[in-house]
């Protein structure tokens, strides 16, 4: 059964309106991977929000065609067995995912990731694995931040908080001593 050319349009609107709603995207070969690991792939993916396709590369290299991604940096990895996970609020969520789902030598040995989008910037597999899949998420960012502007007040307080404090031990030591003559004497 063929398919026909108005699904094919809405599957290339599809890819297309992804790409333009992506913060980042992660090209993989899923080439040898087991139903099982497949379907726990997307429900990893599914979990943190990340929408992940298998796609058709012809479809892709149509949807990207007049973008910014119809370079020959993406276009090389549209070869093969091609999956793609989208990410719309942090970009480093699929990509953490994937690094996460690699850790497995089996797995990892079947399950290669082709490159990276993010800003209309294309990154090899590598650098998505080390660089994209590191980066700190929303939250993270948001508590360093956090910890950041709380630290000059924190310590504006302790060094308020520490002459009345010094004074505090200093007066009890010297109740100590007015209460023992004889370590006065000492």
């Amino acid at each position: 059964m063929s398919v026909t050319h108005a699904v094919k349009q809405e599957q290339i609107d599809l890819i297309k309106d992804r790409f333009a709603r992506a913060t980042s995207a992660v090209l993989v070969d899923f080439r040898g991977l087991n139903v099982l690991k497949a379907t726990e792939l997307r429900n990893a993916f599914r979990k943190v929000g990340v929408d992940y396709k298998v796609v058709k590369n012809t479809l892709v290299a149509k949807a990207v065609k007049g973008t910014p991604l119809e370079t020959e940096a993406f276009l090389k990895n549209l070869i093969g067995t091609t999956g793609i996970a989208w990410t719309y609020e942090d970009p480093s969520t699929a990509a953490k995912v994937i690094k996460d789902f690699r850790k497995d030598e089996a797995v990892a040995a079947r399950f290669a990731i082709k490159c990276g989008v993010i800003e209309n910037t294309v990154m090899d597999g590598a650098r998505v694995e080390s660089e994209l899949a590191t980066m700190p998420g929303k939250d993270e960012i948001r508590a360093m931040l956090l910890a950041t502007l709380n630290a000059p007040a924190q310590s504006l307080v302790r060094q308020l908080a520490a002459a009345g404090q010094n004074l505090a031990y200093a007066l009890d030591a010297r109740a100590r001593q007015l209460q023992d003559p004889e370590q006065e004497q000492k």
